[in-house]
C-alpha cells in the first residue's frame, strides 16, 4: 500500500535528524554579493548629491565703453525717468521709446538700490553740455536717473537714439551703487546701418556687440528696447 506523501516543510530522517526543506528556507546573499549590494546603497546618495551640488556658471558682465565727453557738468533739476519732459516742456521730436531691463550681479541676483543713469543727444544730434555749444533742445531732458527696484527692474522714457557726425546712434549708460561706479557703457540699436562705420562699435568682438546692441521694436506706446545689465559688485 502506497503511503501518503509527507506535507511540505521540514522532514525527519531515519536517524532522527531534522532536514530543512530548501524551498521553505531560501539562502540569503552572503560574501561578495552581499558586500556589493551594501556598497551600491551607500554610493547612490553620494552620486545624487554630487549632481545637485554643481555650481552655476557666473554670468558675463556687460562690456564697458568710454564715458565720452558729454556727461553732464551739473545734473539738471529734472533728471527723472522721462526724458521727453523737461520741467513743464514736452519734447515732440524723434521716435518715443521705452528703454528698460533688469540689473543683476554675476550670479543673476538683482542689484536692488543701484542707480542707472542715461544721457544722449536730442533728435538733432546735440547734447546738454557746454562742449556742444548749448544747442540742445530745451524741451528734451537729455539725462535721466532711476533707482533699481527690488526685482532689479529699471525703465526710461526717451527717444530712439539719433546719429551725429562721426557716431552711430547710441545711448550712454552708467550704473552706480552708493559711491561706486559699477559700469559705464553705451547702448546701440540693432540693425542700424551706422554701426558698421562706428569705430567704438567695431572695436568690440561679436559677443560683446550682441550684449550692448538691442532691437528698438514697435510697441503699443512707442518703441521698446530691452537692455539687461550684468555688473560685478
Amino acid at each position: 500500500m502506497t503511503g501518503t506523501p509527507p506535507p511540505p516543510g521540514n522532514q525527519t530522517a531515519a536517524n532522527g535528524e531534522t532536514r530543512l526543506n530548501p524551498t521553505m528556507h531560501p539562502q540569503r546573499p552572503t560574501g561578495p554579493t552581499r558586500r556589493k549590494a551594501a556598497i551600491a546603497l551607500i554610493a547612490m546618495p553620494a552620486i545624487w548629491t554630487g549632481a545637485r551640488a554643481q555650481p552655476a556658471q557666473p554670468l558675463r558682465a556687460t562690456p564697458s565703453q568710454t564715458e565720452g565727453p558729454f556727461y553732464p557738468v551739473a545734473l539738471p533739476k529734472d533728471s527723472d525717468f522721462d526724458l521727453l519732459r523737461n520741467g513743464a516742456l514736452a519734447y515732440g521730436r524723434g521716435q518715443p521709446s521705452w528703454v528698460e531691463g533688469v540689473v543683476t550681479d554675476l550670479q543673476g541676483k538683482p542689484v536692488a538700490g543701484a542707480q542707472v543713469e542715461i544721457w544722449q543727444c536730442d533728435e538733432a544730434g546735440h547734447y546738454h553740455h557746454p562742449g556742444d555749444g548749448g544747442k540742445a533742445d530745451a524741451a528734451f531732458q537729455g539725462f535721466g536717473r532711476v533707482t533699481v527696484a527690488a526685482d532689479g527692474q529699471y525703465r526710461f522714457r526717451t527717444i530712439r537714439p539719433a546719429p551725429y557726425s562721426g557716431r552711430t546712434p547710441h545711448i550712454h549708460v552708467k550704473v552706480k551703487l552708493g559711491t561706486r561706479e559699477l559700469l559705464t557703457t553705451q547702448l546701440y540699436v540693432a540693425g542700424d546701418p551706422g554701426n558698421e562705420r562706428d569705430f567704438l562699435w567695431r572695436s568690440l568682438g561679436a559677443q560683446a556687440r550682441s550684449a550692448i546692441t538691442v532691437p528698438f521694436a514697435p510697441g503699443s506706446d512707442g518703441l521698446r528696447a530691452n537692455f539687461p545689465i550684468v555688473v560685478a559688485t
